[in-house]
């Protein structure tokens, strides 16, 4: 599909499970350096309830990347959010978003008539460490190439170690799904290393506080922590059931930053949150 940014038009591609006539919709959006093939065993366990959508945000996967870098900023995904929703021709529909995603979905649904009517912020809010901070921009869009897959794949599970465990083959496809090429010419990471500038360029000098905008939320939110997660703090997590929407908030043990959504007992949880509605 076909949007617009200041700096003109660009491609986002998103991947689709489930019956097109579906009026239920559930949107999936991926975090910062990820895809939206990271949703691909939620969608499938969904698929059965909603039409699932899960965008590659601009710069990554296979969506273009913008012609300006300065662009890569959460009011240009909200904008773009918004054109694929009325792409979608729903009034409606339900998000799931992980890091990233979640600080979209949040920005959109604190909107006046905003589409999104039940919300799961994966392992954000709205505090986001400065420490986390530092850390993510210590490795984004700063990756080499590299000469072989197995290469490859060690240094994208030394940067989501926080991901918490999973067997050979997730940990396969969590590295296959963000890396393009191949053994003859070489790997690369899927998304735009500009966007890594663009991040830090806008690094704060503390903690980024969003209170405002998760106060101006009014739809049922769900918050998924992980345990041992930098980035959201059991202290934010507690401010986040008292404020604002008053979220459900559920811990996931032995995991940092972010859930996967990969397994069952996270995937039951959103389950029973988003079907409630």
């Amino acid at each position: 599909m076909q949007c617009q940014s200041g700096a003109g038009l660009h491609r986002m591609a998103y991947r689709e499970w489930g019956d097109a006539r579906n009026p239920r919709v559930l949107v999936c959006v991926h975090g910062l350096t990820r895809s939206a093939r990271d949703f691909d065993i939620l969608a499938g366990a969904l698929c059965d309830r909603y039409r699932v959508v899960c965008p590659d945000v601009a710069g990554r996967g296979d969506s273009d990347w913008l012609a300006d870098a300065r662009l890569y900023t959460t009011p240009q995904y909200v904008g773009d959010m918004v054109t694929l929703i009325a792409r979608l021709d729903v009034a409606e529909v339900h998000w799931v978003g992980t890091s990233m995603g979640a600080l979209i979905g949040m920005s959109l649904a604190a909107l006046a008539h905003a589409p999104i009517t039940r919300l799961v912020m994966n392992d954000a809010g709205p505090v986001l460490a400065k420490a986390a901070l530092e850390r993510i921009a210590g490795y984004v869009g700063l990756a080499p190439e590299f000469s072989s897959f197995a290469e490859a794949a060690r240094y994208v599970r030394s940067i989501t170690s926080s991901f918490g465990p999973h067997s050979e083959a997730e940990w396969h496809f969590l590295c296959e799904t963000v890396l393009r090429g191949s053994d003859a010419d070489g790997w690369r990471l899927h998304y735009d290393p500009r966007i890594g500038a663009a991040f830090r360029a806008t690094l704060p000098g503390k903690d980024i506080e969003l209170w405002e905008t998760y106060e101006a939320l009014r739809c049922p939110t769900l918050v998924a922590h992980g345990e041992t997660s930098d980035l959201l703090t059991r202290e934010t997590c507690e401010r986040m059931r008292a404020r604002g929407p008053k979220a459900e908030v559920v811990e996931f043990a032995g995991v940092g930053h972010a859930p996967t959504l990969m397994h069952e007992d996270q995937i039951a949880v959103l389950r029973e949150f988003l079907t409630a509605g």
